[in-house]
């Protein structure tokens, strides 16, 4: 019982290791957008400088935007303060969703999960219990490691004679469970964080269009009669920018996290419909 214990402790630990750590992986993720918000977009050649005093050299960051005609990269970097946070929150959607397609990759294990599952069912209706082990050793995926549990304490009961039909049911029902819970957390870790940016993508987008307007009517109203036409420029550009940045990033973080978890739920629905075969296998031959 104790080497149980152990083992299933030993499970635990691998599975809390498996994956990104989000606490070490945004912050440096966030200072990679910062870097692409001043050294890539912010580049000078993005720019052409609208007006010079007597011709003489201006430094490129003592020139006002207004000031700054943007080509290219540079009209994304006119979005202002919140363009450095949107793209990190891209980025962020784009390593995690790599991250979990691998893990899930993984999870799925070698060959096709639906042959797997008809193989192991195939085998459990003719009592082949040992060639069912052999196929989850090859399969190593997390159907694998739930169904090689539930096997092996379907070996473990099968010569227990100190429990009845009954009970011997309830401790594989409970292995196969713990086994599952212990998978589970694997496949679902750091899927909060794309759902999460689903939403506040969106929100902090909507943030910049609005502080991108306040400037825009800021710029009408100082103008005194004449509209500055480079200030409300800059003000509409920033709103229209970072709504264009934080809806893109919020559609495809709802589109990854939906078409992940379709692929959990996939794994999840294999797990229980062998699982129920290999109670019901029990059932009939013990």
């Amino acid at each position: 019982m104790e080497m149980n214990v152990s083992n299933t402790d030993e499970q635990v630990v691998a599975r809390k290791k498996g994956g990104l750590n989000p606490a070490i992986v945004i912050p440096i993720l966030f200072l990679v957008g910062i870097a692409i918000y001043l050294f890539i977009l912010g580049n000078p050649s993005n720019f052409q400088q609208e007006a010079q005093d007597g011709g003489a050299s201006v430094a490129f960051s003592s020139i006002p935007h207004e000031k700054l005609v943007p080509q290219g990269l540079g009209v994304i970097y006119m979005g202002g303060f919140l363009v450095p946070v949107l793209i990190t929150f891209m980025i962020i959607v784009i390593v995690f969703s790599i991250e979990r397609a691998f893990v899930l990759s993984k999870a799925a294990g070698n060959g096709n999960v639906d042959n797997f599952v008809v193989k192991v069912r195939s085998l459990l209706n003719s009592n082949k219990v040992d060639e069912a082990l052999e196929e989850c050793d090859r399969q190593q995926g997390s159907i694998g490691n739930v169904v090689k549990e539930g096997l092996t304490t379907y070996k473990a009961l099968a010569h227990d004679t100190t429990l009845d039909k009954e009970q011997k049911m309830a401790g594989l029902n409970k292995a196969i469970e713990e086994a599952t819970t212990l998978e589970m957390p694997m496949l679902e870790r750091n899927m909060n964080i794309l759902s999460t940016l689903g939403t506040v993508a969106t929100l902090v987008a909507l943030l910049g269009t609005v502080i991108g307007m306040i400037r825009s009517f800021q710029a009408l109203g100082n103008a005194g009669g004449t509209p500055d036409a480079a200030a409300l420029s800059i003000g509409i550009s920033e709103a229209l920018m970072n709504t264009a940045l934080g809806i893109g990033t919020s559609a495809v973080a709802i589109i990854l996290y939906n078409y992940f978890t379709s692929k959990i739920d996939g794994l999840t629905y294999k797990i229980d419909e062998i699982s129920m075969s290999i109670q019901q296998s029990f059932a009939e031959f013990h």
